[in-house]
């Protein structure tokens, strides 16, 4: 940061690591030897370090630890399929992940069904199984979820149906048991 003494005007350049996080700062002038206090404003776009990071930024973070709302009693596996994810393309192509639950996240590290896509965010979207059908949520995902080339925020998923994250397609298979 640039500032001058306010006593003879002299030039000085303060390093930032020196007052990061402090709201003024106390230098001494190095022409006329007098300290001059400078105020540090803060711009309104400026990255805010914050610690502890909060649960969902580390990089321990669980789908346990989630604000997730509680889970609809409508969802269940269906009795006589099994739900398999297959992954068409993506750094986890020819993948799949038969679920075993009926909510799941899907997402990077600490995700219930975690794909090794840098694009994917560490939790990108919610599958709710609706026994015959699944419901897709996109969970504020930085890249976003696509669903027929559409990017959306939820999506109802039959049979058949593929939908991506980051660079992989996944296709939703209900098969017999």
């Amino acid at each position: 940061m640039k500032t001058a003494c306010i006593h003879c005007g002299a030039e000085h350049l303060l390093k930032d690591t020196e007052f990061s996080g402090h709201s003024k700062v106390q230098f001494k002038c190095s022409k006329c030897g007098k300290t001059t206090v400078v105020e540090i404003k803060r711009r309104t776009d400026a990255t805010i370090v914050m610690t502890p990071l909060p649960s969902f930024a580390r990089a321990d973070a669980t789908s346990s630890n989630l604000n997730l709302p509680p889970p609809d009693p409508g969802l269940k596996l269906p009795a006589n399929k099994k739900v398999v994810l297959s992954i068409f393309s993506g750094p986890s192509k020819g993948q799949s992940h038969t679920l075993t639950k009926p909510r799941v996240v899907l997402g990077r590290k600490g995700a219930d069904v975690a794909l090794n896509d840098p694009e994917i965010s560490r939790h990108h979207c919610l599958l709710e199984v609706r026994d015959t059908y699944i419901n897709l949520k996109d969970m504020d995902s930085t890249n976003g979820t696509f669903y027929e080339e559409e990017r959306v925020r939820a999506a109802m998923l039959q049979d058949g149906a593929e939908f991506r994250i980051g660079g992989s397609l996944i296709h939703v298979d209900f098969q017999k048991k």
